[in-house]
């Protein structure tokens, strides 16, 4: 399979919601129409530094995303990103979606002086992290919630 990868489109926010819901269920988060308008508003709004990648089969059809965005590195002095949530869609794994949306990732990156970009993911992710540890280096970093509601 083909598959293109450019930031996500306007006119497609039918495919967004049906891979962005299969997201949400593999982490079995809730998931509503709020969550779904305000997620689609912070890609398009240009006062976040939110952005989305999709990769798109030879047809046209949208099989991956990607939503990252810039965060302070106090350490560092400078910005770097962060990968918030990378999807594709079931019959899509083991095309190359990953590694092309990784790609431009790194891409992105580049282009705004990232010097690294960070995410975490589920420790029972394993099909995932056995990609990730492919195409990154783990973390000596423990991840740790503080509930406030």
């Amino acid at each position: 399979m083909i598959v293109d990868v450019s930031a996500l489109r306007a006119d497609e926010r039918k495919a967004w919601e049906g891979l962005y819901h299969g997201y949400a269920g593999f982490y079995q988060m809730p998931m509503n129409d709020g969550i779904l308008d305000r997620v689609w508003s912070w890609i398009f709004d240009t006062e976040y530094a939110f952005f989305a990648l999709a990769a798109r089969s030879e047809n046209g059809t949208l099989v991956g995303l990607m939503h990252y965005r810039e965060m302070l590195s106090p350490l560092r002095g400078c910005a770097v990103g962060f990968l918030d949530d990378l999807y594709v869609d079931p019959n899509a794994r083991g095309s190359g979606a990953v590694d092309a949306l990784f790609e431009a990732l790194s891409s992105e990156a580049r282009a705004r002086g990232w010097p690294v970009v960070r995410w975490i993911t589920a420790d029972d992710n394993y099909r995932a992290r056995s990609v990730y540890d492919r195409l990154a280096k783990k973390t000596h970093w423990v991840t740790y919630q503080l509930d406030t509601d």
